[in-house]
């Protein structure tokens, strides 16, 4: 993990760029630990821990940039680094929009998020959650073999210093559990899992909770039938209604914006969603799965509302793609090693509704709860949207009978538009939504 001198070796890295003839420079970075067990079928298959740490080095000569990384932070291959970085750098095509953050746009304060778990579970201790986990989802009847229950834990620490002064380091912790089940013989067989992953590993779901969870949801699925085509009003389970708050986020990135590939582009300000409707990125959230007291480029982050009473309010942006559009940076800068800047939101959510979920289906004669969402048929540009679906045909506002290999289709503008949420968020991704349901989607089925 991060030792005493990261920012000095940074900082040399820096210093070193700008001696080969960089005009500005940054250095980034990434040490992390991290150990996973897989158990199936009583019996542990596999454990994995791994070490290590990348640094990044990112070089401005004028209006041109280069990146270069490794895994080596030996003197030598640190020389080698800013060598290449700088000699790629002059040859590269010029870039009118890249450039690190002016020193009144950097992060001055931190404010503690709570981000790291002081314990750390070992071996033995994600081996009793994967057994508590299986055991109780083969405990299900009708559960009739495991895909296996996987437990991990990781750590991480990120370290940012560039030449226009910035100097930080920030850490975060996950743990996770997840259970994958079969139900079913021959060929009337049925597969589904849940899942936890927190900050904190006393915040986790219980074991044996995740473990139900996921034989009940496979028992669930047996005897799905394919309903005939019709154009009804759709459900999403929150497992799948997050990905919905995805596209948006595709949709607003400042990047898609700039170039004016996504279907809101000319969107801002105007409603996207219903009144009443919100979506917000919270990367300052405690103890959340995505929280950071700065982005990649050494910005202060900051709350901000995505969507407000359904009006489209701001796009996630980093430096490069505000400058494009004119505006300033929201803060969402983030990075890899070997790669530049790029807008992407942090914990982001969409806020629950006031109804319950079976209040929201209360008044469905005919419609589809959505449980699961198949390949990614979804045309950024048009906002057109089909894809592969299962999970349960409603019948009078209750749940029918499963249902599988059927297609949802419509279109994202109208989709946001006709989209209410439920009451049931809860935090587990980092991208989250609670049940939703939306008018009028083409399910396409028999």
């Amino acid at each position: 993990m991060a030792g005493p001198n990261t920012i000095d070796i940074l900082q040399d890295l820096v210093a070193q760029a700008r001696r080969q003839g960089a005009d500005a420079a940054d250095a980034v970075m990434v040490q992390g630990t991290s150990i996973s067990l897989t158990r199936r079928l009583g019996e542990v298959e596999q454990v994995e821990r791994s070490e290590g740490s990348d640094v990044g080095l990112r070089v401005f000569v004028g209006r041109r940039q280069a990146m270069v990384s490794s895994s080596d932070t030996g003197r030598d291959a640190l020389d080698e680094l800013v060598e290449r970085a700088v000699g790629m750098a002059r040859t590269v095509p010029e870039d009118p929009w890249c450039g690190l953050a002016d020193p009144g746009q950097l992060a001055t304060e931190f404010p503690d998020l709570d981000a790291v778990d002081p314990h750390e579970p070992g071996a033995d201790e994600l081996g009793e959650w994967a057994r508590r986990g299986e055991e109780a989802a083969r405990a299900v009847k009708g559960v009739t073999n495991s895909e296996g229950a996987i437990a991990g834990h990781g750590r991480s620490v990120v370290t940012l210093v560039a030449s226009n002064g910035f100097a930080r380091t920030y850490a975060g912790s996950s743990s996770s559990l997840s259970v994958s089940v079969v139900a079913g013989e021959g060929t009337a067989m049925e597969r589904d899992y849940d899942y936890s992953s927190a900050v904190y590993a006393a915040d986790l779901t219980p074991p044996d909770e995740v473990g139900r969870s996921a034989g009940e949801k496979a028992v669930r699925r047996l005897g799905a039938r394919r309903p005939k085509t019709a154009r009804v009003p759709v459900v999403f389970d929150p497992r799948a209604s997050r990905s919905l708050i995805g596209h948006l986020a595709s949709a607003v990135n400042g990047q898609a914006v700039a170039r004016g590939t996504t279907f809101l582009k000319d969107a801002m300000g105007s409603a996207v969603f219903s009144p009443g409707v919100s979506v917000f990125d919270d990367p300052l959230r405690r103890r959340g799965l995505r929280s950071k007291p700065f982005d990649a480029e050494g910005v202060a982050t900051r709350a901000k509302p995505i969507i407000a009473d359904g009006i489209l309010r701001t796009w996630i942006l980093d430096l490069s793609s505000a400058r494009q559009l004119g505006l300033e940076t929201t803060g969402n800068a983030s990075r890899g090693t070997s790669s530049p800047p790029s807008p992407t939101p942090s914990n982001l959510y969409l806020a629950p509704g006031p109804l319950a979920p079976q209040a929201l289906m209360g008044d469905i004669a005919q419609g589809f709860y959505v449980t699961e969402l198949i390949g990614f048929g979804i045309n950024g540009v048009t906002g057109d949207y089909s894809r592969g679906a299962a999970g349960f045909w409603i019948e009078n506002g209750a749940i029918a009978y499963p249902v599988s290999e059927i297609t949802v289709a419509g279109n994202l503008k109208d989709m946001f538009r006709n989209l209410t949420p439920a009451n049931d968020l809860v935090f587990r991704y980092g991208t989250d939504a609670p049940t939703v349901r939306v008018e009028g989607l083409t399910v396409a089925g028999g």
